[in-house]
């Protein structure tokens, strides 16, 4: 049985964030312009960066955006292109983004949709990790030379994950967010912080493949595509571009119960029976 991802707890107009806006994800950018055509969704752009004269090259950007917040560039010339009003942030992405603090523990929703994360550093995937609450998807997008995976849940905790699977609706409405289905991506890196380069410089070095950024923002839009539509069965998908392999992790309670070491049962939703 297939099951299908639920959005039925995120509001009509949903909010898109994306985090990181170089090599994979300047081209995610404009492909949900694409597909946000006649959408109320609310697309916002995130990123610290400024263009460098590399990121010409690999990038979706052009010689008049040199020294502009790559996160700026793109909001301007998008919500041209498409005749959309796209928001941008010139910070880093922080968890206030999506939760606000009201004090002495209490915080409200700033943002409810579905983050995601085009990003090459731990810190950003762990400040996503911690803000992640009700209310809200986080889909992954990470790669090496030329493999990467596209990854999405919602959720740390494997409480939340009781009776998920509805399969009398076909439907699952929690699923482990990235970091729990992954757990490297929050590991520290093996090299120095300095020596870490961005896609497009890895791209130079030949450290990296110049097409895995596109490759990867295809499936991050093929993701979103299902996702939007209702159709999406996926929680993983991981692509070799040497291999030329593409393997898609079904949504499933038993690749999840496989995967968290839980019972596929406690992974169903059992109706309440009531007597009379």
């Amino acid at each position: 049985m297939a099951y299908r991802i639920s959005l039925r707890h995120l509001p009509l107009e949903l909010q898109i964030l994306v985090v990181g806006c170089g090599g994979t994800g300047s081209f995610v950018s404009e492909g949900l312009c694409r597909l946000l055509v006649k959408k109320d969704a609310q697309l916002i752009l995130i990123d610290p960066d400024r263009v460098e004269p590399h990121n010409l090259l690999r990038q979706q950007f052009f010689s008049g955006d040199l020294g502009k917040f790559k996160s700026q560039a793109l909001a301007e010339r998008l919500s041209r292109q498409y005749g959309r009003n796209i928001a941008y942030s010139v910070y880093p992405y922080m968890h206030d983004m999506v939760h606000k603090d009201l004090g002495g523990g209490l915080h409200t929703v700033a943002s409810q949709g579905i983050i995601i994360s085009c990003v090459d550093n731990v810190d950003a995937r762990r400040q996503i990790a911690e803000a992640m609450k009700f209310g809200n998807w986080w889909l992954d997008a990470g790669n090496g030379y030329s493999s990467g995976q596209v990854l999405i849940g919602n959720t740390a905790h494997i409480a939340h994950l009781e009776g998920c699977f509805n399969k009398e609706e076909q439907e699952v409405c929690e699923l482990p967010m990235p970091s729990l289905q992954l757990p490297s991506l929050l590991a520290p890196p093996l090299r120095p912080a300095r020596d870490i380069k961005d896609c497009a410089e890895a791209v130079i070095a030949d450290e990296q493949s110049p097409v895995i950024n596109q490759a990867m923002a295809m499936l991050v839009l093929e993701f979103m595509h299902r996702l939007l539509q209702g159709k999406l069965s996926w929680m993983g998908a991981y692509i070799d571009l040497e291999a030329g392999t593409l393997q898609t992790v079904p949504a499933d309670p038993v690749t999840v119960a496989s995967m968290l070491g839980v019972k596929v049962d406690t992974l169903i939703y059992k109706p309440t029976k009531r007597g009379r």
